[in-house]
């Protein structure tokens, strides 16, 4: 199936209140998994390619035209995304290599520095029909804007994606990147705020820290592209740190990925499920309905 636009799974996302399930790839391995998940489940799936991940490669191209045929050859609805990028140049040559979608992330800048270099990479890649997804901070992990307890205000993210343009905007609502436990809780009167006054889809990072239920629930109440990667990575490797545990003798290293990129591809497709199933939230009639009841 051809490359699909990252817009057409986010904005048909927001119009079903559902989530956009954007998944980091870490290797070829991961990738393929993910693929495999979403051709399993029948939920079209976002793969995001971080600065940390092109860095770890040594080269942008290799790992990202890879990524890029697993999706053009799969039978599901994949998008290809650049996450977390800083530097302009890995945004030209991201764009030019066919990614259809960019995290643009000048929040480690002052912010009229950061809306200066937002609005200008936006333009370059609006002029070449690329999505771009911004923040006004940095993300919690990075000691920044996203730490537990910072919370993004509605008034400075509206007047951000008024003066950049962006298509997308990350926010504050509680999560943080690298969590290994998942127990984080969002605020979800701030999410719906969020979603009134913005024009653009909110993106929750650091969601491999939210538990199923809270996923759901910052759907319902606005959140829309949900990015996961601490989580799934966490999978990958407690698989092959079994199978070494198990067999100390074991060398050859496919008889231990396997099982750990099918173990990925498996919990991939099991939160493209919680993601993807709509969530009903009771209007205050149903409320005083089941009460009376």
């Amino acid at each position: 199936m051809p490359l699909v636009p990252t817009a057409s799974i986010v904005d048909a996302a927001r119009a079903a209140r559902v989530g956009a399930a954007a998944f980091n790839v870490i290797h070829l391995e991961t990738a393929e998994a993910l693929v495999t998940a979403a051709e399993r489940t029948g939920h079209p799936l976002i793969l995001q390619l971080s600065e940390n991940c092109i860095r770890y490669h040594g080269s942008l191209l290799p790992l990202t035209r890879a990524t890029l045929a697993l999706a053009e050859e799969s039978t599901a609805r994949i998008a290809v995304h650049l996450d977390h990028i800083t530097e302009t140049e890995l945004v030209h040559r991201g764009i030019t290599a066919g990614v259809g979608s960019v995290m643009v992330d000048a929040s480690a800048l002052p912010y009229e520095q950061n809306v200066a270099a937002t609005a200008a990479l936006t333009a370059w890649c609006h002029e070449r029909g690329a999505y771009v997804e911004a923040e006004l901070g940095e993300v919690g992990g990075k000691d920044g804007v996203h730490a537990p307890g910072v919370r993004t205000d509605p008034a400075e993210a509206l007047a951000f994606v008024r003066a950049t343009g962006v298509d997308a905007l990350a926010v504050a609502v509680g999560s943080s990147h690298a969590m290994r436990e998942r127990t984080a809780e969002l605020d979800k009167d701030l999410i719906t705020a969020l979603r009134t006054t913005l024009p653009v889809p909110l993106v929750l990072h650091g969601s491999s820290g939210v538990p199923d239920d809270e996923l759901r629930r910052a759907i319902a109440a606005g959140m829309t592209k949900i990015n996961i990667s601490t989580h799934l990575v966490s999978v990958f490797t407690r698989s092959i740190r079994r199978a070494l545990d198990a067999d100390p003798a074991l060398i050859d290293s496919r008889k231990y990925v396997k099982p750990a990129r099918e173990a990925v591809a498996q919990e991939a497709a099991r939160l493209l499920e919680v993601l993807s199933t709509p969530v009903t939230v009771p209007t205050p009639q149903t409320v005083e309905a089941t009460v009376r009841g």
